[in-house]
């Protein structure tokens, strides 16, 4: 494995308080301007396509925590998928936790040599669950539609999560969970996976430790879910497994 650090350090220490701003508007000055908005020539189509001003980007997130190395040493070998599916047409970060907080948040890329380069350079490392704070740098990051995550155990509050999936669903970002049960222990969070996938329109599909070229084909179908929602996936349907896979996991709701 190459020695190269990580390349996003990302700490789950509280963040500062902001500093104080201007007072809240109105409820008279919120009116005046939406009335604005609504009446001024191409104000509206501005409205409607701001949050489209980035490209379809899918954010890859993992738990690396110490027993999971067999599984992370699997799944980096297949990163690639999510860019090689639609070539050009998707941007991907790798987000990864390990000894107790998120670590690893890359930048987006459309270069799968990168993102598998990149992949190499991380480690596992004992620690509790952080998938909430992928969650949440993800809902601040502008352009993302999907977040995958391959994990077995949930360690974090579960209201939080919830929160957290209420707010992705609002905002059509859908949460897929590649769920590993090869330790007995990771079963009994299989709902708690599925409730917070559920609430953002997304689903939980198994991972096989033992099965690549499963996982390489999921993430291709996630990442064409990505650009084109399940219209593309069903497009796709007859020529990728992976999509008729996630097809059917998606309607499960």
């Amino acid at each position: 494995m190459s020695d190269k650090p990580n390349f996003v350090l990302v700490t789950t220490q509280p963040e500062p308080e902001p500093e104080p701003g201007p007072p809240p508007p109105t409820l008279v000055d919120r009116v005046k301007a939406w009335a604005v908005a609504l009446l001024s020539p191409g104000n509206s189509r501005a409205l409607a396509t701001a949050d489209t001003s980035h490209r379809p980007r899918l954010v890859f997130g993992f738990d690396a925590t110490a027993s999971r190395e067999p599984a992370w040493q699997m799944a980096r070998t297949v990163t690639d998928a999510l860019v090689r599916a639609l070539p050009g047409e998707l941007d991907v970060a790798l987000a990864v936790h390990g000894g107790g907080l998120l670590h690893t948040f890359t930048a987006f890329t459309a270069d799968a040599n990168a993102l598998r380069d990149r992949a190499a350079g991380i480690r596992c490392m004992a620690g509790q669950t952080r998938l909430l704070a992928i969650l949440a740098r993800s809902l601040r990051e502008p352009g993302v539609r999907v977040v995958t995550y391959i994990g077995d155990v949930f360690e974090e509050s579960l209201p939080r999560g919830q929160r957290l999936a209420d707010e992705l669903g609002a905002r059509g970002v859908k949460l897929i969970v590649l769920h590993d049960t090869s330790d007995w222990a990771a079963r009994r969070d299989a709902e708690v996976f599925l409730d917070l996938a559920r609430r953002t329109g997304g689903c939980v599909l198994p991972f096989d430790l033992g099965a690549p070229d499963r996982l390489r084909d999921i993430l291709a179908a996630a990442a064409v879910y990505a650009v084109g929602g399940e219209v593309m996936l069903r497009e796709k349907q007859h020529e990728m497994p992976g999509a008729v896979l996630l097809l059917e996991h998606l309607r499960r709701k």
